[in-house]
């Protein structure tokens, strides 16, 4: 299916490995010009080979509200426009339940939270500026959608970004722009944590799947990918507001 993203202009944050870095790659290979956005220099400069001409790097901290803002500015300077908008910043990592402390709850949501809207709210104004189909995709988790296993402040982060996806919408929608997010199950990355896990007792990772997930296997960043460029694209353009799940079929009904 040809998604119709020739020469759109793209922005993906944490785009230096794993989910981030497939999603940067395949816009590009469906025609989007990318800017790709991580905290690293040394990361994003290696990601870069992955896009080819089509992209551009940008060391940015989007945790910082004002960092967001000055991404956003640069990458109207770069491209003139800003068409689709990706916030996969994220991460698991965090205590025990009952461990929670006020410091903890504040990095956890500002990771998995507040770097998504503070990217929307200094892309919206220059989205809105712009024609034709634009969207943002959050990247969420299963985690936002039912209790698996992980901390207590990721499943809150991840259902706070959930509701504030469903809850722009309409908004949103008034200036020509869709939102959504796509909730991940397991995902098998060189570097992630499936992949030390499996290092670690591949049987107990094999024991799990057979009994958790309907396909008994990792999804892969690429999975993830091609269901993200759907919704950027006109193709989904009658999707707004939802969070469509991506995990093999571990969420029961």
């Amino acid at each position: 299916m040809k998604l119709e993203l020739d020469d759109r202009v793209a922005l993906v944050t944490g785009a230096s490995r794993g989910i981030g870095l497939a999603i940067a790659t395949t816009l590009a290979a469906e025609g989007a010009n990318v800017a790709l956005a991580a905290r690293g220099a040394d990361a994003l400069n290696a990601a870069r080979t992955d896009v080819g001409g089509r992209g551009s790097i940008h060391v940015a901290d989007v945790t910082d509200p004002a960092a967001a803002a000055t991404l956003v500015q640069d990458v109207e300077k770069q491209w003139g426009r800003l068409d689709i908008l990706v916030c996969n910043v994220g991460s698991g990592a965090s205590v025990p339940p009952g461990k929670e402390t006020a410091a903890e709850w504040s990095r956890v949501m500002d990771i998995n939270l507040f770097a998504a809207t503070n990217m929307i709210e200094a892309a919206r104004p220059l989205m809105a500026r712009g024609s034709g189909d634009r969207a943002i995709v959050c990247i969420s988790s299963i985690a936002g959608m039912a209790a698996l296993g992980a901390p207590v402040t990721y499943y809150a982060a991840k259902a706070a970004l959930n509701a504030t996806v469903r809850g722009l919408a309409r908004p949103l929608a008034l200036e020509g722009i869709r939102i959504n997010a796509v909730a991940p199950g397991n995902i098998l990355s060189p570097d992630g944590t499936w992949a030390r896990k499996i290092a670690e007792n591949k049987q107990a990772v094999d024991d799990m799947l057979q009994r958790e997930v309907a396909l008994g296997r990792l999804g892969s960043p690429g999975e993830i990918a091609d269901v993200v460029a759907f919704l950027a694209s006109p193709r989904g353009g009658f999707i707004t507001g939802s969070v469509i799940v991506a995990d093999g079929g571990q969420l029961r009904s």
